[in-house]
């Protein structure tokens, strides 16, 4: 992310969002990405302003919401996180509705340094 470009928590939520929903279903609106993290409509559309104009995604002309190359890069990075640390968690016996949950939390406050190594360490364990 270039600098002077930061984002908090919740607005990496949102873009991780979009990703997942475009995943899923090709075509993105806000109305998605309301059902999706539950909450208001209204709360949506300040985020999407918000991560308009920070450069993150876009809106066409039909309302469907695109990342841009920026965006995707983020929401990549936070997703992978979030997959790393679910995963782990039920491997470990977490209930996977509170692994979710906590998933979430840790992988906007651990460091990219921290979670490289660990994730760069629990690749290296598979075969052993």
């Amino acid at each position: 992310m270039p600098p002077g470009k930061k984002l908090h928590a919740s607005g990496e939520d949102y873009l991780e969002a979009v990703l997942v929903i475009q995943k899923k279903k090709g075509m993105v609106r806000s109305v998605d990405v309301s059902r999706h993290m539950e909450v208001s409509k209204p709360s949506v559309c300040r985020a999407v302003v918000i991560l308009r104009d920070g450069g993150f995604l876009t809106m066409d002309e039909d309302h469907f919401l695109h990342l841009t190359d920026m965006g995707r890069e983020v929401a990549e990075k936070i997703y992978e996180r979030h997959c790393f640390f679910r995963d782990k968690l039920i491997a470990a016996g977490v209930d996977p509705k509170r692994a979710e949950y906590d998933a979430c939390r840790m992988e906007h406050n651990i460091s990219i340094e921290s979670f490289e190594k660990l994730r760069d360490y629990y690749s290296s364990q598979k075969g052993k």
